[in-house]
């Protein structure tokens, strides 16, 4: 985006674009002028009036823009202050029409080292760096409000003040006076894209490198984000001196501003090195050692080399040695591994080194003052370069993101299809295994319970031993047996009660045929998970013994079934008024093999059956856990 405004922006600037209704007509292009120097024993305040018939009769004729090349070793040579000069020029605007609207003095650019000062008809009506030259004077254009004469009519004199050292050159653009409406966007354009837009830009690359740096604080192996926080930095660094507006002295300042472009030099390189993944070990350490030389011998403190305006156009003519040193390396290694990205960083620094080389030369005066500093822009191409390889760093990180994404959802839908088919293979298995063991239990059960009830019933009818009444009981009992192994088959889901109602829908007709009244005094109990249709048997068969001793062997008339919860598990009591009967001794006998039973089946619950025998009853209790450990 960054490099879609700079180019828009140079675009605009090269067909001089300006706003709808700005008249040319009522402004005058001033492209001549006299000029002559004055040798002074010092700087000294513009005179409030000033009468060019003072000076000396020395003028000679100048055509603008004016700016005589600069001997750089000479003023560098010369950097000691000593006298001075003045430079004046004269301009007698004599073709511009008498206008109501107030008049300005446009100009591009005035470069000096000393004091502007602008006279209108011998009245001073503007100064400029009275306390010598602002760090962003060059590209700071030129804007006089002027007041009319008495007539109406602009004034007939423009006098321009420049004081400058001796062994420096002044610059004066060519000049536009007129209407201040039709000249002010002339102004403000060139400021807006002198000074304000490539401030932005150098504000926003060090915003991002900023966070490039905290990026960096998370992946400390990611020493691209940290270069690009270093560019942004040192970047920034280097710009302060073309928006700073306020007196700053020369001494640190200067040192940072021109040692950061040092620094920024060597960061690009070693971006450059890091893309195209080459070392490069005899660039890399001349470039380090003449940047910590030229650090050292510009210091203030020492000051071997006075790092001083008239003496930085030599230090920058080694910074734009190094940046054609690190374009055309970096080219080279960047061809020779193919990498597109150090080929751009390299291209851009290339552009940048331009940049800076002319403004190198329009500060020297050997080209027009009235061009562009671009040197500024700089700074907006280091932004958009390296900005755009981050872009895409982070794009191609959510690609990477997206993909992985996409590749773990395939493998948990391949996963989740493996897992069903898994599962639905073992619930296969399990429900074969279910079917052979119920099938298992039903044989054991019937072949124990009324398989050897109806053998009993065979051989006692073949050998007559029993009466009708005694068969008819042995094959009531064999009955029993089957509905019982029948019902241990319904769905009770986990409720006790409602297999003991079950039970009840039994043996009730039994009971009532035997002159035994049911007491049925069940509460709510808690779910049995593990009531499944074998434990369920095994209770049916508890409960059936228990009632069918009774019915056997107490002569009681009543029965109490209860329920209660108990000792982390659930209770079911059976309790009559017969005659009661030994427990001791019936656990002993070979015929209590009925107790064992109960004793036996409870067991296999993880449960446990009592008795409480005496001459006005018997009480029995099957007490079961609420939670079976399965073995």
């Amino acid at each position: 985006m960054a490099g879609a405004l700079l180019v828009t922006v140079a675009a605009l600037a090269a067909l001089d674009i300006r706003p709808a209704g700005a008249d040319t007509q009522e402004s005058l292009h001033i492209t001549g002028a006299q000029w002559q120097v004055v040798d002074e024993p010092g700087f000294s305040t513009a005179a409030p009036t000033q009468d060019s018939a003072s000076l000396p009769a020395a003028w000679q004729a100048a055509t603008l823009p004016h700016a005589l090349p600069v001997s750089l070793v000479r003023q560098a040579a010369a950097s000691t202050p000593g006298t001075t000069r003045t430079t004046w020029f004269r301009i007698s605007p004599q073709r511009l029409p008498g206008m109501r609207a107030p008049l300005a003095l446009y100009g591009a650019r005035v470069r000096t080292d000393g004091t502007v000062a602008v006279y209108a008809d011998g009245q001073l009506v503007h100064t400029a760096q009275q306390q010598g030259p602002l760090w962003n004077s060059p590209r700071v254009p030129l804007w006089v409000p002027l007041d009319k004469t008495a007539d109406g009519n602009p004034p007939r004199e423009i006098l321009i003040r420049l004081e400058h050292t001796r062994a420096s050159q002044v610059a004066l653009s060519s000049l536009w006076l007129g209407a201040a409406d039709a000249l002010s966007w002339r102004h403000s354009w060139r400021h807006w894209l002198q000074l304000e837009l490539p401030s932005m830009f150098s504000t926003a690359f060090l915003a991002v490198g900023i966070f490039a740096l905290f990026v960096w604080f998370k992946r400390r192996h990611r020493t691209d984000y940290l270069l690009f926080f270093a560019l942004a930095a040192t970047s920034f660094l280097r710009g302060l001196h073309f928006y700073v507006g306020f007196p700053i002295a020369n001494d640190w300042f200067a040192w940072l501003t021109v040692n950061s472009l040092f620094w920024l030099v060597v960061m690009v390189h070693f971006s450059i090195v890091l893309l195209h993944q080459r070392r490069q070990p005899w660039v890399t350490g001349s470039l380090v050692a003449v940047t910590v030389l030229m650090g050292l011998l510009t210091l203030p403190a020492s000051a071997p080399l006075p790092n001083t305006p008239q003496v930085t156009p030599l230090i920058y003519g080694v910074v734009a040695l190094m940046g054609v040193t690190v374009s055309l390396a970096g080219a080279i290694s960047a061809w020779r591994s193919a990498s597109g990205e150090a080929m751009l960083v390299a291209m851009g620094t290339a552009l940048c080194t331009v940049f800076g080389a002319g403004d190198w030369l329009q500060q020297s005066n050997f080209t027009s003052p009235e061009g562009w500093y671009l040197g500024a822009w700089t700074n907006a191409i280091s932004f958009s370069i390296f900005g755009a390889l981050l872009y895409r760093r982070y794009v191609g990180a959510i690609v990477e993101v997206e993909q992985l994404n996409a590749s773990l959802a395939e493998r948990l839908r391949a996963r989740e299809v493996e897992l069903e088919m898994s599962h639905q293979r073992l619930r296969a298995v399990e429900q074969r295994q279910m079917l052979s063991d119920e099938r298992q239990r039903m044989m054991q059960d019937m072949h124990d319970g009324l398989g050897s009830s109806l053998i009993s019933a065979i051989r006692s009818v073949e050998h007559g031993g029993m009466s009708d009444a005694k068969v008819s009981q042995i094959l009531k009992d064999c009955m029993d047996d089957l509905k019982l192994a029948i019902d241990s088959m319904e769905p009770v889901e986990a409720d006790l009660l409602l297999l003991l109602a079950t039970l009840r829908f039994r043996l009730e007709p039994r009971l009532e045929g035997s002159g035994v009244t049911l007491f049925w005094e069940v509460q709510e109990l808690p779910t049995l998970q593990w009531l499944d249709p074998s434990s369920a048997l095994h209770i049916l068969r508890i409960v059936q013994e228990s009632v069918a001793n009774i019915l056997r062997h107490t002569r009681a008339t009543e029965i109490r079934v209860a329920t209660a919860t108990a000792d982390g598990g659930v209770q079911v009591t059976i309790e009559d008024n017969g005659q009661g009967f030994d427990v001791q001794a019936a656990l002993a006998e070979a015929s209590g093999k009925g107790l064992h039973n109960q004793q036996r089946r409870a067991q296999t619950l993880n449960g446990k059956v009592a008795w409480k025998s005496g001459p006005g009853g018997t009480r029995f209790t099957l007490w079961m856990p609420l939670a079976r450990t399965l073995a």
